[in-house]
């Protein structure tokens, strides 16, 4: 059920609905002229098409590198402990720049610093290809991805502003963008690079992609900058009062379960093509498979925020998303070969918690400021968490020389996220608890 919303959740004022601001009707002072309301089918348009574009966005740049990184390592020289940094970055950037988030709504309009984050990911992701000093590309790489964990907190609180009524449709739209883009970048990174002979190549066509995602956003920046200063300063000043997630259990059990479910989703998506060539599939059959839990779950990242925003609880979907994501590793503990098929589906299943716990921000926040609050506060607390996953499925697998004990610290990791679901699975919300 999508929970009520203040005045400033409601998309109808321009310079609001793009910065976070708070409206006329929120805040005290002298009365301001009414604000200019968006068009819905222009300016609502606009705004759903750049989500969009942002949504593909948001993996391509690490995607595409996993996908060539041994091509990298080779051409840059990367020794083994710069191949990990280069790896585990995404999680730390992730973690550390999506904590800035609120603070840059609160100083100026969301449309800005979205305009800000795609160039930021443009120019790094060009700026790393043309380098041969490692360091560089390192720091380069960060810069990408600091525009990367902006987009990442500001898209649920978008959707709060803009789509209050639609929450659930609307994540699962820029959720199965994210998926799409996330697989389309793995799947076509080498290709590219051979068709041009160069990883350089199949790293950089994808500025080019983010370039495009900068459009819709320029002029919603010039409309939401017109519209503040049309407002006045008494509006303009006005800032809520700062919500701390930190210090309330469904802020902490939102960030655990964002944080175990990109654990899982981490870990699988760097070990699971191993542990299918262990089971005895060629390299080729081994990243199909893995491939196929990406592709199969594009259906699954647009139906799951459409089906949380018309339950009453999430409990089912919370125990639902467990029961397949237990059977899956079950499965390839005990017959990896044998039903990989099935276990590749009900992994993908199972995955379908990222995407329930996006729309979950939302439900749990009556305004777009506590949506942008519990946004910065899950996601980089779970990115955090979520770094652990390859590294301790890696030292369990080189220790013991099988898939057993990862697979159990996985379940284990489960129960963890579990619990933490049903915290969050009743209704309530983020401003109730401060």
């Amino acid at each position: 059920m999508t929970p009520p919303t203040s005045s400033t959740a409601a998309p109808v004022i321009d310079g609001s609905a793009l910065t976070g601001a708070p409206t006329t009707e929120a805040t005290s002072g002298p009365a301001t002229p009414p604000a200019r309301r968006v068009n819905p089918a222009t300016g609502g348009a606009l705004v759903l098409v750049g989500m969009l574009l942002v949504a593909l966005n948001l993996r391509a740049a690490v995607t595409s590198l996993g996908a060539l990184l041994d091509e990298v390592r080779v051409g840059l020289g990367l020794s083994g402990a710069m191949a990990g940094v280069v790896t585990t970055l995404p999680t730390i950037a992730f973690a550390g720049l999506g904590a800035l988030t609120p603070w840059l709504v609160r100083r100026w309009p969301a449309a800005r610093v979205l305009v800000l984050a795609m160039v930021a990911l443009a120019a790094g992701q060009v700026l790393r290809v043309v380098t041969d000093s490692a360091a560089v590309f390192v720091l380069t790489s960060a810069l990408a991805l600091a525009g990367i964990a902006i987009a990442n907190i500001l898209l649920p609180m978008l959707v709060k502003q803009h789509f209050p009524h639609r929450t659930g449709l609307v994540t699962g739209a820029y959720t199965m963008a994210l998926t799409t883009g996330t697989t389309v970048a793995a799947a076509a990174a080498v290709p590219v690079a051979h068709a041009f002979g160069s990883w350089r190549a199949g790293l950089g066509v994808w500025a080019g992609l983010a370039a495009v995602a900068v459009l819709p956003w320029v002029p919603l920046a010039r409309r939401a900058r017109t519209a503040r200063r049309a407002a006045g300063p008494a509006v303009v000043a006005a800032t809520p009062a700062r919500l701390r997630p930190a210090r309330t259990r469904l802020g902490w059990a939102m960030a655990v379960y964002f944080g175990m479910q990109s654990l899982s989703g981490y870990a699988i998506m760097g070990w699971l093509a191993q542990l299918f060539r262990d089971a005895g599939y060629a390299p080729e059959t081994a990243g199909l498979l893995l491939a196929g839990v990406t592709a199969l779950g594009v259906p699954v990242a647009l139906a799951m925020p459409a089906l949380a925003g018309r339950l009453r609880t999430l409990r089912p979907l919370v125990l639902a998303l467990t029961a397949f994501s237990a059977v899956a590793y079950l499965g390839l503990a005990l017959a990896a070969h044998g039903l990989a098929p099935l276990w590749v589906m009900l992994l993908a299943l199972g995955q379908g918690a990222f995407p329930l716990i996006l729309a979950t921000i939302g439900l749990r926040a009556r305004t777009a400021e506590g949506t942008v609050a519990l946004s910065a506060f899950a996601q980089s607390t779970g990115y955090l968490i979520a770094a652990l996953g390859p590294l301790l499925v890696g030292i369990l697998y080189e220790v013991t020389g099988g898939w057993t004990a990862p697979l159990g610290f996985l379940l284990a990791s489960l129960a963890v996220q579990t619990g933490a679901g049903l915290v969050i699975a009743r209704p309530r919300y983020i401003e109730d608890e401060q």
